[in-house]
């Protein structure tokens, strides 16, 4: 994988992550107040299924 592949990688997560707030900035606001009253425990598990979702994806495109 070359450093152009990561650089594209790293824009397109930028792109995604920038579409909610821009499209919805209330319903954005909405969810953050909403998982700042999760648990921990709670976020980690999101954290952990983000992770294992993106791994798989990863493995199933190479």
């Amino acid at each position: 994988m070359d450093s152009d592949t990561v650089w594209t990688a790293v824009a397109l997560i930028l792109v995604i992550e920038g579409l909610l707030p821009f499209a919805s900035p209330n319903g954005w606001r909405q969810a953050f107040t909403r998982l700042i009253q999760l648990r921990d425990g709670q976020i980690r598990f999101f954290g952990l299924i983000s992770v294992a979702c993106g791994l798989t994806l990863l493995w199933l495109l190479s």
